[in-house]
């Protein structure tokens, strides 16, 4: 029978339990995620970003491995004959070529593995130094981005959470810092630190790093930290008015402990974002100080010192100033354009 569409008489069909068919095809779950899995998924989407952090992670691991196979060391000095002029072709070795002494060895009946990049003006193969200086400006780009991570997240995270007059000191100094010269200030800070700590580190564990290492971790911890303090300031600012931090204040929760569960984790994608993008900033910084001969101590490498001294015989061996500058391009654009990933896939404005 039709039923009166006016009536109130209720129909008990309606109240029918679903079939199996019908819950499945009602119900769509979907599988429980959070919030790094989810912005993982989105990462890998992108294609660009992806084949960065592949770059990077192969750049990295052959910075590591390979020493530990290589014949040869970074400051062995191999076949150099005294009273040699330092521009002679003996030392300069072009790429996959022998020595004097190794074609002497090969003709032996030895097996002498060939010089890929060819040897430097002191007789030095030239690609483990090329792999050294990867390492050496990895490594500074790494602990240096720490370094700001540590200062700028405490310092941000104070003056946000903290306010008043707290806030007040730290951001005009903040915006000192910012109104300084960046190059001008680098270059200062590291001629003066390394000359100040050459010997306050003689016979210490540090005397190994060097001053010019020591005196670069200084500048960044200095310099470098300003633009994540206020980026993590900006955060919590916002964040501290949320019910879930009066409540927490309603307890009796201490500033520490309400910053560092409630605030700081809410702030996780600004500071991926930030340490992502600021070791490609460290790694140039190093770059450009080892060039003009602030950075790591000799003989040991570094991407920027194999460059400066590739400029003394650049029109007879141009190779030796293009590899150095090749594998720092790469490193920071593979990083560049991985950061940028990191933020398209981390940051939640930017979801859709």
């Amino acid at each position: 029978m039709k039923k009166n569409p006016f009536s109130l008489q209720v129909n008990m069909d309606d109240f029918l339990p679903a079939t199996a068919e019908e819950k499945e095809y009602m119900v769509k779950m979907r599988p429980s995620t959070t919030f790094f899995k989810d912005g993982v998924k989105r990462l890998l989407k992108n294609k660009i970003a992806t084949l960065s952090m592949i770059i990077i992670i192969l750049i990295t691991l052959a910075s590591i491995l390979i020493p530990m196979f290589w014949p040869y060391n970074y400051d062995a000095m191999l076949g150099v004959r005294l009273g040699k002029p330092v521009d002679s072709s003996y030392n300069n070795l072009a790429p996959f070529q022998y020595g004097e002494t190794e074609q002497a060895r090969i003709e032996a009946g030895e097996k002498v593995f060939p010089h890929i990049f060819g040897t430097d003006a002191q007789g030095r193969d030239y690609f483990i130094r090329v792999v050294y200086g990867t390492r050496i400006s990895l490594a500074v780009g790494f602990f240096a981005s720490l370094i700001v991570l540590v200062i700028g997240m405490t310092v941000g995270s104070l003056a946000g959470y903290l306010g008043g007059k707290v806030d007040l000191v730290i951001m005009r100094i903040v915006d000192i810092i910012y109104s300084l010269p960046d190059m001008l200030m680098v270059i200062l800070l590291a001629s003066v630190t390394k000359v100040a700590l050459g010997e306050a580190i003689k016979g210490t564990v540090l005397e190994k790093l060097g001053g010019n290492m020591i005196s670069l971790f200084i500048v960044f911890a200095l310099l470098y930290w300003v633009s994540m303090a206020r980026q993590i300031r900006g955060q919590i600012l916002a964040l501290k008015e949320q019910e879930y931090v009066l409540a927490a204040k309603s307890t009796g929760a201490k500033a520490g402990w309400v910053i560092k569960k409630h605030l700081l984790p809410n702030c996780i994608s600004v500071v991926v974002i930030s340490t992502a993008l600021q070791i490609p900033s460290a790694i140039f910084t190093e770059s450009y100080l080892s060039f003009l001969g602030l950075g790591v101590n000799a003989p040991m490498p570094s991407l920027g010192s194999l460059a400066s001294e590739a400029l003394n015989g650049v029109q007879s061996y141009p190779y030796r100033l293009l590899i150095p500058a090749v594998t720092i391009s790469l490193i920071v654009l593979s990083l560049n354009l991985f950061g940028d990933g990191l933020r398209d896939a981390f940051d939640p404005k930017l979801k859709n």
